[in-house]
C-alpha cells in the first residue's frame, strides 16, 4: 500500500515552513500534489517546481482547490490518499510529527477516515469558529447517522473512494466538500470512520510567522479574531455552505 498527499494552499506566508517540511512529507507520502489559486506568486511556483516528486496544480478559482488536488493526486497511482489543508498540515507536522505519521499509516486501513479534533484541540479555536462549526457538524452528523467533526481540514480515502468522489462531485464549493464528500460516500456504501487528534488545533495564528504559534499566541490571536464581527459573518457563511452542500448531496442522483 501507499499514500499520496492532496493539499490545497492559499499562501499566507508559509513558504519557508513548507520548504522545511518537504523532506519529512516525502518520507511519508509517495507523491505530493499542491493546488494553488490563480495568480499565485511566481516565487512560490518556482520553489515548488524545484522539488522532485511534488506537483503543483493550478485552479481557475481558489474554491476549486480541494477538488483539483484530489483528482490530480489520483494520477499518482497510490492505494490511498490524504486530503489536507496545507496550513493545518504544516502545523501538525511541526508540532506533533509522531501523531501525524501514525495517522498517515492509519488512513491506509480505511475507505474513508474523517480526522477530527480532540476537545483540547478544539478549545484553541476562536468562538466564531467553534460555535458555527457546531451547527454544520451537527447537521452533517445527522445526515451521516454518526457524530463527526467534519471541518478539521484532513480526511483519508481509499483509491476507490477517491475515484468515486472525482466522478460524482464537482469543484467550486470548497468548504462545502466537508459535508458533500462524506454524504456522497455514505450513500454509495463506503464505510465512514473517524478519530480525533491533537495536531489539528487552530492554525490561523501561524500566518506570516516563521514557525507554528505557541498556545499563548493562539489564545491572543483567537481573541482578536472574535472581536471582529466580519469574522463571525464569514464563519456563518462557511457553516451555511457546508450545510447546503450536505443537503444537496443527500438528494443528488449518483
Amino acid at each position: 500500500m501507499s499514500i499520496a498527499l492532496a493539499t490545497a494552499w492559499r499562501p499566507r506566508g508559509e513558504l519557508e515552513r513548507f520548504q522545511r517540511s518537504i523532506p519529512a512529507l516525502k518520507e511519508v507520502y509517495a507523491s505530493i500534489t499542491v493546488s494553488l489559486p490563480p495568480g499565485a506568486d511566481p516565487i512560490i511556483v518556482q520553489a515548488l517546481e524545484g522539488f522532485p516528486g511534488l506537483r503543483a496544480a493550478f485552479t481557475p478559482d481558489w474554491s476549486w482547490g480541494r477538488h483539483v488536488s484530489l483528482t490530480t493526486a489520483l494520477e499518482s497511482g497510490a492505494s490511498h490518499l490524504q486530503y489536507a489543508d496545507l496550513d493545518r498540515l504544516l502545523r501538525w507536522v511541526e508540532t506533533r510529527p509522531d501523531e501525524w505519521r501514525r495517522i498517515a499509516q492509519e488512513i491506509q486501513r480505511h475507505d474513508c477516515l474523517v480526522i477530527g479534533r480532540t476537545a483540547a484541540a478544539y478549545r484553541t479555536h476562536p468562538r466564531a469558529l467553534a460555535e458555527t462549526e457546531a451547527i454544520s457538524n451537527l447537521v452533517t452528523s445527522y445526515l451521516l447517522g454518526q457524530p463527526l467533526d467534519v471541518s478539521a481540514g484532513s480526511k483519508g480515502f481509499s483509491r476507490a473512494a477517491a475515484e468515486f468522489l472525482a466522478a460524482n462531485c464537482r469543484p467550486g464549493r470548497a468548504l462545502g466538500s466537508d459535508a458533500e464528500w462524506l454524504v456522497v460516500l455514505k450513500r454509495a456504501g463506503f464505510a465512514i470512520d473517524s478519530l480525533a487528534v491533537e495536531g489539528l488545533d487552530w492554525e490561523s495564528a501561524d500566518r506570516f510567522q516563521d514557525r507554528a504559534a505557541g498556545p499563548g499566541e493562539q489564545q491572543r490571536a483567537a481573541g482578536v479574531y472574535d472581536m471582529d464581527p466580519r469574522n463571525w459573518q464569514a464563519r456563518v457563511q462557511v457553516a451555511l455552505e457546508i450545510v447546503q452542500a450536505g443537503l444537496e448531496a443527500q438528494q443528488r442522483s449518483l
